[in-house]
Formats: C-alpha cells, structure tokens, sequence
C-alpha cells in the first residue's frame, strides 16, 4: 500500500465525538484546505497534490454535493474550486465572493498579461512593488490628484492580491512571484483580450460583462474571480 493509499483508507476509529465519517484524516484535512481557499499549489505541496489527484473522484463528487466545482491546471500544478451556476434557491457558494475593486482587477489583468508572457520559460513570473505600483500608475483617473491617497490605494491592491496568494513573497523584501493560480481565477480564452478589458474599466464603460456597484467595486461575472 502506497503511503497517498493509506491517506485515503477508512477510518477504523471515530476522530471525534459523534463522528460518522468514513474519510482519513489527511483526506479531509485536504477538503479544507480547498474549502478554505484560495487554492492548492501543488509545486509547494507534493503530498497534498498526489493525494488529490489519487482521491479526485471522491473528491469532485464530495464538492459536486455542495455545487462546487473542482478544477484542476495540471501544467502548474493548482487546484481551485469554483460555484456552479444552477438557477435555484439554497445553491449560492458557501463563502460569498467579494468582488475586486477597479485598481485590484486592473492589477490582475496586468499581471495575467505577465504570467503569460512567462509562460513556457521555466522562470517563475516575478514583479517589484514600485513596478505595479508604476502599472497603477498608468491607471491613475484624472481626477484623483491625491498623491498619499493613491499610494495607499496601491498598497492596497497589492495586499488583496497576497491575500488571495495571487501574489506570494519571494526571498527579497519587494519582489513578488505572480503565482500560476492567476490563469485559473482569470481563465480568459483569448488573453489579447485583456488590453480590452483594461480599457473598458479605464473608460468605466460595462463592457464585457463588467459592472460597478455604488462602492465602485467591479464585479466581473466573465472571467469568474477567485473567491476568498
């Protein structure tokens, strides 16, 4: 029996009090780290990620059961899961999503763009704080002529994107490694689209499915964002 077999055998005793479950402990130590998100990177966790594509069938049909959906980019090693979309009362995602502001979206898109242009090197897709900061900046609205204001409006894109781990820290303080899960969280088709998309939220036009809410938050419902 293979160490991931053992992982995915029965339990022959309860976990806990009133326990009824019949998966292992690191079975379903391994649904809540996919429930809790953002994602699995494989490339960090080989034995989270040989035992989810040892168990995958239990475990796509575990979150088929509370319409989710498992997605797996074999390539770079990342799994996500995503809500399906079903026309009915009780079938919202579990943990609501909260859309990402213009300047965090405008953000990913650029650094989409990055990750692709990257794509197929074998080097991992970096960036520099001042360098998105100068991507924001190319961004910036007419209006907005507060220089602290829109400094701290860059840090703060920045931080949501760490906190989705889009972004993950590197061995220098400043540089960030673009992390592969961003192809899956924004799945565009086409990525010479994304020059669209950009000046469309530029323009604050609705375009391609992009909509602003009163808190200027954009929710974008094609491509799907990642949740939290």
């Amino acid at each position: 029996m293979t160490t991931s077999d053992a992982y995915a055998a029965p339990i022959a005793e309860p976990l806990f009090e009133g326990d009824t479950g019949k998966y292992s402990l690191p079975l379903r130590q391994l649904l809540v780290r996919l429930l809790r998100g953002p994602y699995l990177d494989g490339s960090l966790d080989a034995a989270a990620w040989q035992l989810l594509l040892d168990q995958q069938q239990s475990i796509s049909d575990y979150f088929s059961e509370i319409f989710l959906a498992l997605t797996l980019d074999m390539d770079r090693k990342i799994a996500m899961l995503a809500p399906v979309q079903i026309e009915q009362v009780h079938t919202a995602p579990i943990a609501p999503r909260r859309p990402l502001k213009r300047d965090e979206t405008l953000l990913a898109l650029r650094l989409r763009l990055l990750l692709e242009q990257q794509s197929g090197s074998g080097n991992d897709a970096v960036i520099s704080r001042s360098a998105m900061h100068e991507i924001l900046s190319e961004h910036r609205q007419a209006s907005d002529r507060d220089d602290k204001r829109f400094a701290e409006s860059c840090e703060a894109a920045i931080a949501r994107l760490q906190s989705l781990r889009l972004l993950t820290s590197t061995e220098l303080e400043n540089e960030f490694r673009i992390s592969p899960a961003l192809a899956m969280a924004l799945p565009l088709k086409n990525i010479a689209d994304i020059p669209r998309y950009i000046a469309a939220i530029d323009a604050n036009e609705p375009a391609f499915n992009l909509s602003a809410d009163e808190n200027d938050e954009l929710a974008e419902q094609t491509p799907e964002l990642v949740q939290e």
